[in-house]
């Protein structure tokens, strides 16, 4: 017997929903079939089988909540009906994709990790190790069966591998799972006066612990600092209207917030030293400018990547970025749609909010926070006159970006969106 285990989707996944199954017991499956649909915090996904054999047991009903990943959902008989080496963990892939492996980075400090565990044969020897592990390994010439793993059941991940190769010892299971630190005590809301009965509790669900969690980190962890500047767009809004009209045809519509996202990545290239990443090896300075871009979802937001957005035009920015918030509110985005990412935009101009600044999408160096544009008074030339203003604000990481280089950035930025011909130079 083989027992199918509730894979782990993303870094940051700690639990699911088990939304559905595609099978039932007495079905007969074979590697690569969908069995069933998990709700991460981040998106519904598929979960293909790994092995061939008849369904013998369904361990969670539809619909359950709060499955942990890592616990048995179903058992498998093989063909031959010999007992398994060790537990399988369900390979995922978007519901729109045969498969698809998430991208090894996440705007987390945790290890990317992989949710397929199929083990590879090597001399007669069974080494279970994920795929991102495997190919962190071949890229070092790290030998797998002389690698012991801290994963689940003894699986090879990738800080297994890193520590091999740099000639480490290897960490122990309980201290590669210890908090960085001491977490503060939470205290409940009867101990904080509140009586029962004069509220109505929603239940925290995946998507908003991993917020909590890792929000707080990085607010706690994080040297940051902001840096505020105003730009004039009523040159943009001229533009955009232009554009628009050449557009219509085709049907694309480009916001303010897809001039935002083009002049913030070609304003990172400008600036090489602002689209970085702290880590403790060193400081990574990033050959493309991926900017994330937050959206509201129902129960949380989610960032979404334009990659390399300095090489794509306007008309391409609106159309990957309109498809991209759809399929974010609707929890269809691939893993590596919206792991990684080099710099994040949050803009909340549409809801009518001036300014704000907001915490840091770790490893990013910095995350751009855009208020709406609105008019107001200004002084040109020693005159009074009014100008569509619209505040923006960068919050930075001090590891990475200190203040002369964010305050460089914002004034390429400030340049290109106050004069958008300057993006097509």
């Amino acid at each position: 017997m083989t027992d199918i285990l509730m894979p782990a989707l993303s870094p940051t996944m700690e639990e699911g929903v088990l939304a559905k199954w595609h099978v039932k017991v007495g079905d007969v499956v074979k590697a690569g079939d969908v069995i069933a649909e998990i709700e991460t915090d981040k998106a519904t996904m598929e979960v293909e089988a790994v092995d061939e054999g008849e369904v013998t047991d369904i361990l969670v009903a539809e619909g359950s909540e709060g499955v942990k990943v890592n616990t048995p959902i179903a058992r498998l008989k093989d063909e031959g009906g010999a007992a398994a080496p060790a537990p399988k963990a369900a390979a995922a892939a978007p519901a729109e994709t045969a498969r698809a492996e998430p991208a090894k980075a996440e705007a987390s400090p945790a290890p990317a990790a992989t949710p397929k565990s199929t083990p590879a044969k090597a001399d007669g020897e069974r080494v279970f190790a994920s795929p991102l592990a495997r190919r962190l390994a071949a890229q070092t010439g790290v030998d797998l069966k002389s690698v012991k793993g801290t994963g689940p059941h003894g699986r090879i991940v990738r800080r297994d591998v890193e520590s091999a190769g740099k000639g480490g010892a290897q960490p122990s299971a309980a201290a590669a799972s210890a908090p960085a630190g001491e977490a503060r005590k939470v205290l409940s809301l009867a101990q904080m006066g509140i009586p029962d009965g004069s509220y109505d509790l929603v239940p925290l669900d995946g998507m908003r612990k991993a917020i909590a969690r890792r929000l707080t980190d990085s607010f706690r962890d994080v040297p940051h600092f902001p840096l505020t500047i105003d730009c004039e767009i009523d040159g943009l809004l001229a533009a955009r209207a232009r554009v628009n009209a050449m557009l219509e045809k085709d049907g694309i519509k480009v916001s303010v917030n897809d001039f935002v996202i083009k002049a913030s990545a070609m304003a990172l290239k400008a600036v090489p030293e602002a689209n970085a990443s702290y880590s403790p090896e060193g400081i990574a300075l990033h050959h493309n400018a991926d900017v994330a871009m937050a959206v509201a979802i129902d129960g949380g937001l989610i960032t979404p990547i334009i990659r390399k957005a300095e090489t794509k035009t306007l008309s391409q920015i609106a159309t990957e970025s309109k498809d991209l918030a759809k399929r974010a509110r609707d929890r269809k985005l691939k893993p590596e749609e919206f792991q990684g990412g080099t710099f994040s935009v949050s803009n909340l101009g549409m809801f009518g909010i001036k300014a704000f600044a907001s915490i840091i999408n770790e490893p990013q160096g910095a995350i751009m926070s855009v208020g709406a544009g609105e008019q107001r008074p200004v002084v040109k030339g020693g005159q009074l006159a009014v100008a569509t203003v619209m505040t923006v604000t960068l919050t930075c990481d001090h590891r990475v970006v200190d203040g002369a280089i964010g305050a460089k950035f914002l004034q390429v930025f400030k340049a290109m969106i106050e004069d958008p011909v300057t993006m097509l130079a």
